[in-house]
This record gives C-alpha cells, sequence and structure tokens, in this order.
C-alpha cells in the first residue's frame, strides 16, 4: 500500500527566521507562517480562521531564509509534516507538529522581499545546496536573459 505525505503551503511569515549552524556548518532554519481562510457561518456573518504552521528548512534553504526572509513576507512552502514528542524540564510530555521544507518559492514583489525566487532542496551528494531561480533574488536577468521589470496587464 502506498502512501503520501505531503503538505503545500501558501502563508505569511509571523516572525524573523531563527537560523542556527551545527556540527559541520549545517544551518536549520525555524519560522511560523500563518495561513488564513474566510467563510461564512450559519448566521450569514464572515468569520476568518488563521492557521499556524511551524517551518523547518535545513542548509541551503535555511542560508537563503536567514538572508532574504522577513516577518510578514509570503512564501509558498512544498515538504512534508513531521510530528515529534519529548519530555519537557518538568518531566510533562509534550507533542509538536512542524513542516520540513523541501521546496520554498518566496512571493512578492522587490519592495516585499528584495525580488522573488524558487529555492528547492537538492538531493544531490554535493551537501544540500539550493538550487532555483535565485539571479532573481539579486535583481539579475533570469537564466533566459530576459528581464521586464514593468508589469503585465493579465487578468490572473
Amino acid at each position: 500500500m502506498a502512501s503520501v505525505n505531503k503538505v503545500i503551503l501558501i502563508g505569511n511569515l509571523g516572525k524573523d527566521p531563527e537560523v542556527r549552524h551545527l556540527e559541520g556548518g549545517v544551518a536549520v532554519a525555524r519560522f511560523p507562517i500563518a495561513t488564513s481562510e474566510s467563510f461564512k457561518d450559519k448566521s450569514g456573518q464572515k468569520q476568518e480562521r488563521t492557521e499556524w504552521h511551524n517551518i523547518v528548512v535545513w542548509r541551503g534553504l535555511a542560508e537563503v531564509a536567514e538572508k532574504y526572509l522577513r516577518k510578514g513576507n509570503s512564501v509558498f512552502i512544498e515538504g512534508k509534516i513531521r510530528s515529534n514528542n519529548y519530555t519537557d524540564k518538568d518531566g510533562i510530555q509534550r507533542y509538536s507538529t512542524e513542516i520540513v521544507a523541501d521546496n520554498m518559492t518566496m512571493l512578492g514583489g522587490r519592495s516585499d522581499n528584495g525580488g522573488s525566487g524558487d529555492y528547492q532542496e537538492s538531493s544531490a551528494a554535493s551537501g544540500g545546496n539550493y538550487a532555483g531561480n535565485a539571479a532573481a533574488s539579486k535583481g539579475a536577468s533570469p537564466a533566459g536573459g530576459f528581464q521586464n521589470d514593468e508589469p503585465d496587464d493579465l487578468p490572473f
């Protein structure tokens, strides 16, 4: 029997990423994002529900998060759910659920987060470098050489 553990989220950072560097220089970043949905209740009143998700990114993604992500930025996350349980210092059993991201796309314009770009954890033996549209983050032209800063008039 096959199984799938896949999460796709689009949300806004609740605070700046907290980055740590482990032994061997491996970076890990943690940050919360909020997702919201609007609906009408039984009486017809508009309601909004916000969910908070704890995101964890490793290696190259963590370095990108540290450099470019700030509280309030919009981000697209793909990853998997991981649940942990542990005993705290008072001996109480605690549970946590987090999203371990393997793909991250910064959303919004240049004023939002310095540009947009796709970042993806690499499974290559190079130690987890990120791959993606890093040139867009630096303001350089994409691989095709075409850069258009003019807003388009597409309806979507």
